[in-house]
């Protein structure tokens, strides 16, 4: 790879994470460029209400919020650009990324990857129409579960993402149906528990959703139950917690990550294994996954970043 243009402050990703790093780089003079990547904005695009971010005290939508951030790393000077990177080379001193399969090749001398993380689907066609309409199909009961209060809902998955999510959705929800495709749950032992003495959560066993029901919102769903049998529940709210998958798979090679694929910082940074590179958001946090801490960590990056660069010289 042979890069054409050269970088002082280079930024992978445009959600939060990316847009809050932006802002802190573009007011350091560090000149940031970022390339929005294959979702821009990232997964707020496909959130209807966002409620629980400061500032908004009416809420605001998930794109308007994208958009306002977007501006504001604009205002202060940010070079945003269209465009997802398809290889790196961060062996030298100079990070090599390139973009749309070679279309674009930089260099740069500091990097932040705020490439986030995209929740994982089921794949029915009515769950992923109804999730684009903003219908009631939500990935995340802690953004979300709040506009469900006292009603029924439904939750999929077995883990201990899904065990912790379904007890959150039994705070405020009347009743929570808990979809597990086995006869066991593969979460904890003591998230287990704690689901199972909840009483309005009820778990069905063996059952795998065939339709979630609705035409302009969630109604219910339907499921078949040991491959024969078929149910179907009343609810307003869908709530897929199936798990997350990192978009870092460019970086593998060269950023160490876990066993699922989130990148590895050093504790209380945003540093990573190699010198110069940074990560931001959902890449990195397999915990909390929420537009304020990526925004937190956008920061740290951004200001990590600039130490990093002053103290090279650069």
């Amino acid at each position: 790879m042979e890069p054409t243009e050269h970088i002082h402050c280079l930024i992978i990703g445009s959600g939060p994470a990316g847009y809050t790093a932006a802002i802190y780089a573009a007011r350091a003079d560090l000149k940031p460029v970022m390339y929005m990547g294959n979702q821009p904005g990232g997964q707020l695009m496909d959130t209807t209400e966002v409620d629980n971010f400061p500032g908004y005290a009416n809420g605001v939508k998930g794109p308007e919020m994208m958009e306002d951030l977007k501006n504001q790393a604009l205002r202060f000077g940010t070079d945003v650009r269209s465009g997802w990177a398809t290889k790196v080379d961060f062996t030298g001193p100079k990070h090599i990324v390139e973009f749309d399969n070679g279309k674009h090749v930089v260099s740069a001398d500091s990097v932040i990857i705020s490439t986030g993380a995209s929740a994982k689907w089921l794949g029915l066609e009515s769950e992923l129409r109804l999730r684009d309409i903003g219908g009631g199909v939500s990935a995340c009961a802690v953004c979300d579960g709040f506009f469900y209060r006292n009603q029924d809902v439904v939750i999929v998955g077995a883990g201990d993402t899904a065990a912790e999510e379904a007890t959150y959705l039994a705070k405020l929800c009347k009743k929570v149906y808990m979809i597990v495709r086995s006869d066991k749950m593969r979460a904890s032992k003591a998230m287990q528990h704690r689901v199972m003495k909840t009483p309005n959560i009820e778990v069905i066993w063996n059952a795998v959703t065939e339709e979630v029901l609705g035409t302009d919102g969630v109604t219910g769903a339907r499921f078949v139950i040991n491959g024969t049998e078929k149910r179907e529940v009343a609810a307003t709210g869908f709530f897929v917690a199936i798990g997350h998958k990192p978009n870092t798979d460019v970086f593998k090679p060269w950023i160490n990550t876990d066993e699922v694929g989130y990148i590895l910082n050093v504790p209380g940074t945003a540093k990573t294994n190699i010198e110069g590179v940074f990560v931001a958001g959902d890449a990195a946090d397999k915990t909390y996954r929420q537009a304020i801490t990526a925004a937190g960590t956008g920061c740290m990056a951004a200001l990590d970043a600039e130490r990093y660069l002053a103290a090279k010289g650069l």
